[in-house]
C-alpha cells in the first residue's frame, strides 16, 4: 500500500508543528524498534461553558513521513477539543482520517496518540 494523498500533503505541510513556549502539558513517546518520538505541546483554556479545552496544540516529530503525517492530522483533529473529547481520540480515528496508512506504519498512528493522552494526563494531575 502506498501513501495517501492526505498522508503526503500532512507531510509535505504539516500542521501546527513546532513548540509552545510555557506550555500547560508536554507528552513525549517514542518507539525503540523504529526511533520515531513524537513530543505533543498543549496550551489548555476554558470555553463558554467552562470546559477546559485544547486552545493550541503543537508537535516536534523525529520519524518517518507517517510519524510526520499522524503527528500534524492529530493536532487538527484534536484542536479545539474538551479535554475529554481529546482522550476519545483513537489511533483508528487517526489512520481513517488519512485515508489510511500501509500496515507497517500503524504504529506511528499509536504514539501520536499515546502522547496527546500523555500530555492530557500530566496537566489533569497537576490542575486537579
Amino acid at each position: 500500500m502506498q501513501y495517501s494523498k492526505k498522508v503526503i500533503e500532512h507531510f509535505r505541510n504539516p500542521h501546527n508543528q513546532g513548540l509552545i513556549k510555557n506550555a500547560d502539558a508536554i507528552g513525549q513517546v517514542g518507539n525503540l524498534s523504529c526511533g520515531d518520538i513524537m513530543k505533543i505541546y498543549l496550551k489548555i483554556s476554558e470555553n463558554k461553558k467552562g470546559e477546559e479545552i485544547i486552545k493550541d496544540i503543537k508537535f516536534e516529530t523525529l520519524g518517518c513521513a507517517a510519524a510526520i503525517s499522524v503527528s500534524s492530522a492529530l493536532t487538527v483533529m484534536a484542536k479545539g477539543k474538551t479535554l475529554v473529547e481529546a482522550m476519545e481520540i483513537t489511533k483508528d480515528q487517526i489512520v481513517k482520517n488519512l485515508g489510511g496508512l500501509p500496515p507497517v506504519k500503524v504504529h506511528c498512528s499509536m504514539l501520536g496518540v499515546e502522547a496527546l493522552h500523555q500530555a492530557i494526563e500530566k496537566y489533569n494531575k497537576s490542575h486537579n
